[in-house]
């Protein structure tokens, strides 16, 4: 049996597969027989003849992507502690120590400004297609729940509509629409709409542009993301759109300009180009320049993304992000993704969740015992479900008061658009008929939020957004559930001893001691009678 940790040569992702389905050489991923005559299946055979399209998970635009690489450590090596004594946050009462009773509110920011009814941001998803075709549901969704949604990179570079003079953005259609989309929905002020940079957003005004003419109050700062360790990139299949964004400053490869490259395209020899990103470079001192210059602007609040980059990288981040006083930190673990990213560098290159997260622990309680004062922290990288959400919550505790999640916002919002055309087409599937044929009766939130929106607002939420707003209320119940076991009732009180390690190499990495070690010294109190 293979103990290789990764999936080589073959996979749904860039629509590959071996020509034999056991025998397959796992240092390789190759075929143990390679046959002259075969067609070409696996990705060095597709290679062969679509080169570095194969680069790249397919069918672009209607796909989100993680990575399938197994890493040695994941949030599964930890358990969550449950006990059976007392109650913090709340009276040790059995009457009133029940789950719903459980607050997930969270605020933070330096003057505690920012408040999230749930403990959810959404990271930076931008100019990718599947970010933009479903961006109704993402933000209504999103600010009805009054949680976190952050506008990614390219955004304004890639809006045919946007207006630029001087190399400087003074008006756009779809940044102006994203954040209308959300701002509109959002109620009693719980969430945000974040606005987020690269290089090329930075050159192009954008977050300026968001302040002043938007209303924009949280702006972050890019690093990089867990997904890859390069700029963002998306396939381009029309021509004038490929040239303008060259005339934009993005790296289009080919050249939409050379006249080779537009008769080959013309001729279909190939039907993509693909638009780059620059790398950052940074610097403690073009830092703080940008921090300085964000707040002259206007902006009321600083994020900081950053990837899964070596711990170096991790320490300055942390280190800049509180000697700078920005307000969140959000360190993003490999393996996770929303776009184009390719695909091998997503499963082979950067430092796994467990082990990001668990440094950056480290990190912060370094600079806390040091007398700093930190940012929040978010951590991300494949959170999807609740039972995730508290150990991520948990192994930073206290320091991450966020979990940020792309991939499961996105999928839960294509499903409620996907049940909505349904639903208006007559050919609900009998997998979800068996609820019902109505928005009413499918969705389990509908009534709650009718009665609250009232029937004519209710009727103009798509069903994207609901599909959004019923997985947060899912996610927002496990949580509860959870947090009421371990009989912790707001989050400041989920700790570190609320998890214990099912394996000694999570307990090596994380700090954390392995199960039948916690508690140790409070058992032998007890057991001394």
């Amino acid at each position: 049996m293979s103990t290789s940790l990764s999936r080589i040569n073959a996979s749904a992702a860039t629509l590959t597969k071996n020509r034999t389905d056991g025998s397959i050489t796992p240092t390789s991923g190759m075929c143990v027989t390679c046959v002259d005559g075969c067609i070409g299946m696996c990705e060095i055979g597709k290679s062969a003849y679509r080169g570095h399209e194969v680069i790249y998970p397919q069918p672009f635009g209607v796909i989100t992507t993680a990575a399938e690489k197994t890493y040695p450590v994941d949030y599964s090596h930890f358990s969550i502690m449950g006990t059976a004594v007392g109650a913090h946050g709340i009276e040790a009462d059995s009457d009133k120590a029940i789950f719903p009773a459980v607050d997930l509110k969270v605020t933070f920011g330096h003057d505690r400004g920012i408040k999230f009814r749930y403990p959810f941001i959404i990271p930076g998803i931008g100019s990718t297609n599947i970010a933009k075709n479903n961006w109704e549901g993402l933000a209504m969704g999103s600010a009805l729940a009054g949680t976190g949604l952050t506008i990614g990179e390219n955004v304004v570079g890639m809006d045919p509509e946007a207006v630029i003079q001087d190399g400087r953005v003074i008006d756009t259609v779809d940044l102006k629409r994203r954040v209308s989309l959300f701002k509109d929905h959002q109620r009693d002020g719980y969430g945000a709409i974040i606005v987020q940079a690269n290089i090329e957003d930075t050159r192009l005004g954008t977050q300026e542009y968001a302040i002043e003419k938007l209303g924009v109050q949280c702006v972050e700062l890019k690093w990089g993301q867990g997904a890859k360790n390069i700029g963002g990139e998306v396939k381009i299949t029309n021509l004038k759109k490929a040239q303008m964004l060259y005339e934009r400053g993005y790296v289009v490869l080919p050249n939409p300009t050379d006249s080779h490259v537009i008769k080959a395209f013309e001729r279909g020899a190939f039907k993509e180009f693909e638009r780059h990103s620059r790398i950052g470079m940074v610097s403690e001192e073009s830092f703080a320049k940008r921090v300085e210059e964000l707040r002259k602007a206007g902006a009321k609040y600083i994020f900081l993304k950053t990837g899964a980059y070596r711990p170096a990288d991790l320490a300055r981040a942390v280190m800049f992000a509180t000697k700078y006083k920005l307000d969140l930190l959000t360190v993003d673990g490999a393996g996770g993704g929303t776009g184009m990213s390719p695909w091998r560098m997503m499963n082979e290159w950067g430092v796994p969740p467990v082990e990001l997260h668990s440094l950056l622990y480290k990190y912060a309680l370094f600079l806390a015992q040091k007398g700093h004062t930190l940012p929040a922290l978010a951590v991300a990288g494949g959170f999807t479900l609740e039972d995730q959400i508290f150990k991520g919550l948990a192994l930073g505790a206290p320091f991450v008061k966020l979990v940020g999640m792309a991939r499961s916002p996105i999928a839960a919002a294509m499903v409620g658009k996907t049940i909505g055309r349904a639903i208006n087409d007559g050919q609900l599937p009998v997998y979800v008929e068996r609820f019902g044929n109505s928005r009413d009766e499918i969705f389990v939130t509908a009534g709650v939020l009718r009665k609250e929106l009232g029937d004519a607002e209710f009727e103009k939420i798509p069903t994207g957004a609901l599909g959004l707003y019923t997985y947060y209320e899912r996610l927002a119940q496990g949580l509860r559930q959870l947090m009421c076991g371990a009989r912790k009732f707001a989050l400041e009180h989920i700790s570190r001893d609320d998890l214990a390690c099912l394996t000694h190499q999570a307990a090596d990495i994380s700090g954390i001691p392995f199960v039948t070690d916690v508690d140790r010294a409070e058992v032998e109190e007890i057991l001394a009678g």
